[in-house]
């Protein structure tokens, strides 16, 4: 996935990788030696693994996507890295699947850029974005699995409710929901155009003044529960870690707050020290396995949110892993 913009530069288009420099800077202690290797996650549009496979020249690449789209448009770009670069088409908690089934038993380094991709929501026909009239999709595997519109056809109220508040934090799920019911008996929902003008006219006026888009908190809920994104995150955070070798590094890059408060609790749980209260002397099972290289959770300048406003939600954390998980 991954969040890369399009940003113009004197005419000509680039790719503008959220938060590169610093994810690259972070990364960097456990890549620059011979023969690393580094995982992304989350490939995209390959614009972090193409600044992975500049940047350390002796390192090698292992990219997932579970978007085929992408995997064919990233793998032209980084054609020129040979076989340096290996594309599996998977999502990001099938690592250590993939990892097993490449030979790999430890990874130097793990990159995750969560949330929707530039091409995703650029392209129109994929029903990520609510500002233009598309398919209720919102797959970002459009190969497997319900669409948006067969959530809001065919899920109860109270589970409509429920991911509306938990997934989109959205305080009006129950009017929203009410109104999705009485439209979808009428007639089902097919496009987002007609969903974006159903919250408007369900919304009371207060609520419309604040926070944009009124439908973007619908639209980021669909997007979680379509894409089961949290609780692949849950699974995927604990397993990347988990590959990494003594002294390998993860940096994860989130866009809101239910993604960012998971990989912190995976963070903190790996710092923390484990032993039981009183021991005069802490056994090295329980010693921490991880070290927070980020104080809290680092936020994008304003410098680049202006040259890449997707970057403005941005969350990144990093940490290393110090020792073996004993216990």
């Amino acid at each position: 996935m991954g969040r890369e913009a399009f940003a113009n530069t004197g005419g000509h288009s680039r790719h503008v990788p959220v938060m590169l420099q610093r994810c690259l800077d972070l990364l960097a202690p456990a890549l620059e030696q011979p023969g690393a290797v580094v995982v992304d996650c989350t490939l995209g549009l390959g614009g972090h693994s193409e600044a992975l496979l500049t940047r350390f020249p002796e390192a090698r690449l292992v990219a997932l996507d579970r978007d085929k789209e992408a995997l064919r448009l990233s793998g032209e770009r980084l054609a020129p890295f040979g076989e340096r670069a290996t594309l599996v088409h998977a999502v990001y908690d099938e690592l250590p699947d993939v990892l097993d089934r490449l030979g790999i038993a430890r990874v130097r380094g793990v990159l995750f850029d969560l949330g929707v991709s530039s091409m995703q929501l650029d392209e129109a026909d994929r029903g990520f974005a609510y500002a233009q009239d598309a398919p209720l999709d919102m797959r970002m595997d459009q190969t497997a699995g319900v669409s948006a519109a067969d959530v809001l056809n065919t899920y109860p109220p109270g589970e409509l409710v429920r991911i509306l508040r938990a997934y989109g934090e959205e305080k009006q799920a129950k009017r929203i929901v009410a109104a999705v019911v009485r439209e979808r008996e009428k007639q089902p929902f097919t496009t987002s155009a007609r969903l974006v003008e159903l919250i408007r006219d369900a919304l009371p006026q207060a609520a419309k003044r604040t926070g944009g888009n009124p439908a973007k908190r619908t639209f980021q809920a669909l997007r979680i529960e379509v894409n089961g994104e949290l609780s692949v995150l849950e699974r995927a955070v604990p397993a990347a870690v988990k590959a990494l070798d003594v002294g390998g590094r993860i940096a994860v890059l989130s866009y809101h707050s239910l993604e960012d408060r998971l990989v912190k609790q995976v963070f903190a749980a790996g710092a923390a020290i484990t032993a039981p209260a009183g021991l005069p002397v802490v056994p090295e099972r329980y010693q921490p396995r991880l070290k927070l290289l980020t104080r809290g959770a680092e936020l994008p300048t304003e410098e680049e949110i202006a040259e890449n406003r997707r970057a403005a939600p941005a969350r990144l954390r990093g940490a290393q892993r110090i020792r073996e998980h004993l216990g």
